[in-house]
């Protein structure tokens, strides 16, 4: 027995060597730079959302709640629209991911950003919360954060480790089939799976400097976040904040961050102002 488990430690820590190292994002005013360690590739997780997403749009067109409204639906765009070219800050790529967004008409206060720039926003996000401009930037920023940091990768790469492991456990130690297989798939991890505390920080600090980028007050982050608590309401949260949990230290952070991007906001302000007048 001892002989095989460390054959086991061998295989697995073989295994967890070809995990690369990574900087998915570059280090910009709110200095996420934290190293990621991936298994699998960029180019597999996002294959395999692009999949998942056209099925989800086509169900939703199915149901009849796909981009339903049209003024909403241009003001999502719009809105997105101004927040992509911000991601070149972060990632020279990503400007050039191949950028879906959808309107889907539902109570359910969630938004969501998969592998590559495949964005879905729920009408009872805007209807609920009666969000601005502002505060939708504020959200969706969010959730492209969680995109330009490649999230639901290293998330699907340590799920990878962990099956692989109990599964040469399995195989050698005569446990059967445990975990042989990657657990989830990229639908789940996106929304379903929450997020680990620096994950979400990232993702906040990222969102508030997308959107002062973009021209959209930093500010707002507060004001959704303290919506979204006010909605919650003491009952069974949105799903929203089941996967994103607010506390008094993430709007304590959100505040000490808006405070760095304040500058980048004005700029982009002025910037907007003096395009206007010529």
């Amino acid at each position: 027995m001892n002989r095989k488990l460390i054959i086991v430690a061998a295989l697995s820590a073989a295994f967890a060597g070809g995990c690369e190292t990574v900087d998915t994002t570059k280090t910009t005013a709110v200095g996420v730079d934290r190293q990621q360690r991936m298994m699998l590739s960029s180019q597999e997780v996002n294959a395999e959302a692009a999949k998942a997403y056209a099925q989800m749009m086509a169900d939703a067109q199915k149901k009849g709640v796909l981009d339903k409204d049209p003024a909403q639906v241009a003001r999502v765009k719009a809105i997105i629209g101004r927040l992509i070219p911000a991601t070149a800050a972060f990632r020279d790529d990503a400007p050039k991911w191949p950028w879906e967004v959808h309107v889907l008409t539902t109570d359910e206060v969630n938004a969501w950003c998969m592998p590559g720039g495949k964005i879905a926003v729920y009408t009872g996000l805007i209807n609920k919360l009666q969000a601005t401009d502002d505060e939708l930037a504020a959200v969706v920023g969010h959730e492209i954060g969680h995109a330009l940091r490649e999230h639901t990768r290293e998330q699907m790469s340590q799920q990878a480790i962990t099956q692989t492991g109990i599964g040469l456990a399995g195989a050698l130690l005569g446990i059967g089939d445990l975990g042989q297989s990657l657990a989830g798939a990229v639908a789940n991890v996106t929304l379903q799976l929450p997020k680990s505390r620096g994950m979400e920080k990232e993702a906040d600090d990222i969102g508030v400097e997308l959107a002062a980028r973009a021209g959209y007050n930093p500010q707002a982050a507060i004001s959704l976040w303290q919506k979204m608590e006010k909605v919650a309401g003491g009952s069974e949260p949105p799903k929203f904040l089941s996967t994103h949990p607010p506390s008094a230290d993430r709007i304590a952070d959100l505040q000490n961050q808006v405070q760095k991007v304040m500058p980048l906001y004005q700029q982009a302000k002025a910037g907007a102002t003096a395009a206007a007048g010529k």
